[in-house]
């Protein structure tokens, strides 16, 4: 994935061009998008250029934008509770919040971390708490609405995660690499379908 980022972000007109070249011959870009917009009922995210797609339209999407919801959990919950709430929503990872009535962000947790900590070390998810497993808030990475997609994809990558929470000053949502991966698919096949119109005569 580290590779794909760095392709698109830096021989963005030599992909664009091979796409091109091979549209008449080879359905596989084409089958990539259509799984995109076939395996979610999602609005797709205008066009705006690849450089220029930014966290922020990918949650405005998802209804998780400044006035959308935030799926989150307590320190003391209990992991089985957190991973009925992942999987009530379809979701691979929550929010973790200190208790009291300010909220204040104490980490993250993912089902990563409930395969790790929980299943294969033989441990009880209905006696531990989120706490003892969650990554903690100093260890977390996170992104602002305002990155862009592509660096997202790049962090997300490097650090090898899954899941990042979206902050401005406070939580705002999280995205995670199946929404960076649609967003950038969706941007380049914008591209492409533009560049074709173009070859084709159909821009004066």
């Amino acid at each position: 994935m580290q590779g794909v980022a760095k392709a698109i972000r830096f021989h963005g007109n030599r992909l664009k061009s091979a796409v091109l070249q091979h549209m008449s011959t080879n359905d596989t870009f084409l089958n990539l998008i259509m799984h995109f917009r076939s395996a979610s009922p999602t609005p797709f995210i205008p066009y705006g250029g690849l450089e220029n797609t930014t966290v922020a339209e990918i949650l405005k999407i998802k209804g998780e934008d400044e006035a959308g919801r935030v799926y989150w959990c307590n320190t003391s919950d209990t992991v089985y509770d957190a991973v009925k709430h992942m999987t009530q929503h379809h979701i691979g990872a929550l929010v973790v919040i200190k208790p009291g009535e300010q909220k204040l962000l104490a980490g993250i947790v993912t089902e990563r971390d409930y395969l790790q900590k929980i299943i294969v070390q033989g441990r009880s998810s209905k006696i531990t708490s989120v706490g003892e497993i969650m990554t903690e808030e100093n260890k977390l990475i996170a992104v602002s609405s305002d990155t862009k997609v592509l660096q997202a994809m790049e962090l997300m990558t490097d650090k090898h995660i899954r899941h990042v929470p979206v902050i401005d000053q406070k939580v705002v949502g999280m995205i995670s690499i199946v929404d960076v991966v649609r967003a950038i698919v969706e941007q380049q096949h914008e591209e492409v379908k533009r560049l074709n119109e173009f070859i084709k005569g159909d821009y004066y």
